[in-house]
């Protein structure tokens, strides 16, 4: 098969299980939002082992062991992973998945403000103006929540962070989740046993297809990382960056026509004015490289592009 179309059909798996991920969290009610984090990160170790296990692929640790600031930015990626994902889990089990799928909507200016911040990039007009339309958004849907859709901003934040981080270590998908889960492995096996002893655990409580459902997280984790993975080896960035729209579409979908949360006239102005900011920042970012294409070369052009996050 053709190497772009395979990388469509990668994204297009990937951004279709995440979209429709609100569904599954949903069946793993009664169990509390930091159970299921607890367990998404022990299955997700386990899972990757055996995957690992099966490529015969496992002397990259004793690589990582010899590099301590790979180390620590693992640490900082497994720390910032852990707080989107019980931001997500909280926000899908309290009845919020339209707030979270804004939250992924919001991710990719976010990720154009650490440009600025960070990587002390200089913005076009385009960008900024879509930068303008997006805090206009938060002002509005600020009015409409009665408070700042927090939710939704930690999420952004905290993924944009944790792309961030990952560009920077350049880690394969499976070998920088086992490492992120086996961090955070031990915390989350100290919070499962603690909830044992209270009684409080679902785990094995509920039902078996409840049980089976939690020890599946972890496949549920990998896999589509796995296959995001393959998508961004193979497509353009313009390519993969229209599909990652995919997945906060979904979710919200899912949160209005499935779960039939509110979604009142000021809060989808509020969600209006982001696409539209997603469009004026869409439309430039294809416009630049577009102009890339076509440009002659210079030396300039044989430098890396300094990498930006991508959506979930």
């Amino acid at each position: 098969m053709n190497p772009i179309r395979l990388g469509y059909l990668y994204g297009l798996g990937a951004y279709l299980l995440w979209g429709f991920f609100p569904l599954y969290l949903k069946l793993l009610r009664p169990a509390g939002p930091m159970e299921i984090l607890a367990h998404r990160i022990v299955w997700s170790v386990a899972f990757v082992a055996l995957l690992l296990a099966a490529m015969r692929n496992v002397g990259f640790l004793r690589a990582l062991l010899r590099r301590p600031r790979t180390l620590a930015g693992i640490a900082a990626a497994a720390a910032l992973i852990a707080v989107n994902w019980g931001t997500y889990i909280y926000g899908v089990n309290s009845d919020r998945v339209v707030e979270t799928a804004l939250g992924y909507f919001i991710n990719p200016l976010v990720s154009v403000l650490l440009g600025v911040f960070v990587l002390r990039e200089r913005l076009r007009p385009a960008q900024w103006a879509a930068l303008g339309v997006g805090a206009l958004a938060v002002a509005v849907l600020t009015v409409d929540y009665g408070r700042l859709p927090y939710l939704a901003l930690t999420l952004a934040f905290s993924f944009a962070c944790y792309g961030f981080v990952k560009k920077r270590l350049g880690l394969p998908a499976a070998e920088g989740l086992f490492v992120e889960s086996a961090v955070l492995a031990l915390p989350a096996l100290a919070y499962l046993g603690w909830l044992s002893l209270r009684g409080d655990s679902a785990f094995g409580h509920v039902s078996t297809g409840h049980t089976v459902l939690l020890v599946l997280a972890g496949a549920a984790t990998a896999i589509p990382l796995l296959l995001f993975a393959g998508a961004a080896n193979r497509l353009p960035l313009s390519g993969l960056g229209m599909l990652q729209y995919l997945a906060p579409v979904l979710q919200l979908g899912c949160g209005v026509l499935i779960f039939h949360e509110p979604m009142p006239p000021a809060r989808l102005a509020g969600f209006a004015l982001v696409w539209l900011a997603l469009i004026v920042f869409t439309a430039d970012a294809l416009r630049q490289a577009h102009q890339s294409r076509t440009r002659p070369r210079t030396p300039a052009d044989s430098q890396p592009p300094v990498p930006t996050p991508t959506a979930p």
